[in-house]
């Protein structure tokens, strides 16, 4: 029987087994020599380096997109409040409120019955986006199942698309089947109907 490459493909599986060469290798290893005992350490420290710098990176990306969707709905709290002010106002004109942009359109949309349509992106790693419209809403819950899993759990309340799904994979290496749905929500409310179930399947 054929075997495998004896290098695993998968950056966290190539990093453990680089790990193993390093510690295994000195310049007594029949056809290794001193140059190559620094070669393993020189690479070694790289490949920990970039990846600790893509963890960090990942992990400042996510922070940075809650603190903005933090700072976007305090920021649209405010907003409103002063809107309402400026209509409350004896002195309120329609010409004002043209100015300013605070005179919505009319929307016949009834979100008692809205339901969100979910756009999914495969990409590395085993991350999937779930892009969304939120038409009137304040965003969406996102409710995912995985292989193995007996039915869908809150995955994330998201109030801009899309959302990242970034789980490590349940078996280091092995593609995973998820489904996502998604239902809009109004403060704590869950509103409309839950999305048609969406299918992705995260790749390494």
């Amino acid at each position: 029987m054929k075997k495998q490459y004896f290098m695993p493909q998968p950056q966290g599986a190539y990093l453990k087994w680089h790990d193993n060469v390093k510690a295994g290798v000195t310049a007594t290893t029949p056809g290794a020599t001193a140059a190559d005992v620094t070669m393993l350490a020189a690479d070694n420290a790289a490949l920990h380096l970039k990846t600790a710098a893509v963890t960090n990176a990942a992990a400042a990306s996510l922070a940075a997109h809650k603190d903005l969707n933090l700072t976007m709905a305090n920021s649209k709290a405010n907003a409103r409040k002063l809107a309402k002010r400026i209509k409350d106002s004896p002195a309120y004109t329609e010409v004002i409120g043209t100015q300013l942009q605070i005179i919505g359109s009319e929307d016949t949309t009834d979100m008692a019955v809205a339901q969100p349509t979910l756009d999914i992106v495969t990409k590395a790693a085993g991350v999937v986006e779930v892009g969304f419209y939120k038409l009137l809403a304040e965003g969406v819950h996102v409710y995912s199942q995985r292989d193995g899993e007996a039915g869908f759990s809150l995955l994330a309340s998201e109030t801009h698309s899309p959302y990242v799904d970034n789980r490590a994979l349940l078996v280091p290496g092995k593609p995973e089947n998820r489904h996502y749905k998604a239902v809009f929500f109004q403060g704590k409310t869950e509103v409309g109907q839950e999305s048609n179930v969406a299918q992705a399947v995260a790749r390494p």
